[in-house]
């Protein structure tokens, strides 16, 4: 089974670093921050830096859609209208272009909070917020638009959307644009309720995600255990088998005919349980045990 696991890594000193980062530690996909995830302003992206990101990727082996730049974490795509919602659309607007300019397949983002105005009305702003930045990198990119957004699911906290498979298909829908997919986090659908840790549940779940939203549609799996149990609606990230999910669900999971070629990206913890080299030689271990 030919596999694409790999990790979130760092672009310190350069956005052409996080290439290194990953090969490092034997990652065959990546995911990164684009600029830094916790503050609104972006340094502009160097044209030598670019350059070198571009020409390491075309050397690594690592093929372009299993690359992944995740959206930062301020900016809230299903708030009520405000300064603050202009500020959130504008830097989905940007990092669309961002991606565009490194080469990179797919953007990842969360669906945000609609803060208390209803499902409904969260999910009209973020229908206008994909609509708003679609458009703008599409006028920009005179249509040659080759970076797709990927809806990630929610883990189901209090007033954010996105955490059913139903509403991803509805999103899905209302978009009606082959320039969005999704990002199937197995952490938050744990917490929120899809129960992964048997092999029978596995396959039921992904019998129900191809019904409901289509496999067509998955192009990246974000492989997390989860600290929080089961409909819990915590979205804390535990080392793949030491968490609620544990072992068994995610060798059904690895081995998933389904899920085969996919891009896997493991965001796990950082600290003294297990190191990122770890946790890849775990993950491929239990790969293994199946075939």
């Amino acid at each position: 089974m030919k596999v694409h696991v790999g990790f979130h890594v760092s672009i310190a000193g350069g956005i052409s670093n996080s290439v290194d980062n990953a090969l490092k530690i034997g990652s065959r996909a990546f995911q990164i921050f684009s600029r830094n995830p916790r503050g609104w302003s972006a340094k502009d992206l160097a044209e030598n830096d670019i350059k070198m990101f571009r020409t390491k990727l075309s050397g690594s082996g690592i093929g372009s859609k299993s690359v992944i730049v995740h959206m930062p974490y301020l900016p809230n795509l299903a708030a009520p209208d405000s300064e603050f919602y202009k500020k959130s659309i504008d830097a989905f607007a940007e990092e669309l272009q961002r991606c565009n300019t490194l080469g990179v397949a797919y953007l990842v983002i969360h669906l945000g909070s609609h803060l208390g105005r209803g499902r409904e009305y969260g999910i009209k702003q973020l229908l206008k917020a994909c609509n708003y930045a679609l458009d703008n990198y599409k006028s920009k990119s005179r249509g040659d638009t080759r970076v797709q957004i990927l809806l990630e699911n929610m883990a189901g906290q209090k007033n954010c959307i996105g955490n059913t498979f139903e509403d991803l298909r509805l999103i899905l829908d209302k978009l009606n644009s082959r320039e969005f997919g999704i990002c199937l986090d197995t952490c938050h659908a744990f917490a929120s309720g899809y129960d992964w840790r048997e092999e029978s549940n596995v396959e039921a779940i992904l019998d129900n995600f191809n019904n409901i939203v289509g496999l067509k549609d998955l192009k990246v799996l974000h492989l997390n255990d989860s600290k929080g149990d089961l409909c819990s609606h915590i979205d804390r990230h535990e080392h793949i088998g030491l968490g609620r999910i544990g072992e068994a669900g995610f060798i059904a999971l690895l081995n998933n005919r389904a899920l085969r070629n996919l891009p896997i990206i493991l965001e796990t913890p950082c600290d003294e349980k297990r190191s990122d080299l770890q946790n890849l030689n775990y993950v491929m271990g239990l790969i293994r045990k199946r075939n």
